[in-house]
């Protein structure tokens, strides 16, 4: 133990050791600490996301033509990662309708000259 060791810092090691039934290697505790650290922050993260989607229901509830981009924005913040996958898919469906329409477009046109010559 470093001699910079608090009473609080023993207590609350005592009470891990206890916890897990055993001390911990300093290894073992770092990455515990670490896990903590990840879990508060995701923890921030989803407070923040619920502050969010309560501003987007209030928007949502006061400005009625808007409702389509709030249900886009609200899936968005509910599935960020799902919504990314369709919004990428939908936007590979558009570009691709648009390059077979813009095919189908010239072969029409094409089509009509050869008819009308």
């Amino acid at each position: 133990m470093s001699e910079t060791t608090t009473p609080q810092q023993l207590e609350r090691d005592l009470h891990v050791a206890r916890h897990h039934g055993r001390w911990l290697s300093d290894e073992e505790r770092l990455e515990l600490e670490r896990e903590e650290s990840e879990r508060l922050q995701s923890d921030e993260q989803q407070k923040q996301l619920r502050t969010k989607l309560t501003i987007l229901a209030g928007v949502c509830v006061l400005l009625p033509p808007m409702w389509p981009l709030a249900l886009g924005l609200t899936l968005y913040l509910l599935f960020p990662r799902t919504m990314t996958r369709v919004g990428f898919a939908a936007g590979a469906f558009i570009v691709t309708g648009a390059i077979v329409g813009a095919g189908l477009l010239i072969a029409l046109i094409v089509w009509i000259f050869t008819v009308l010559l």
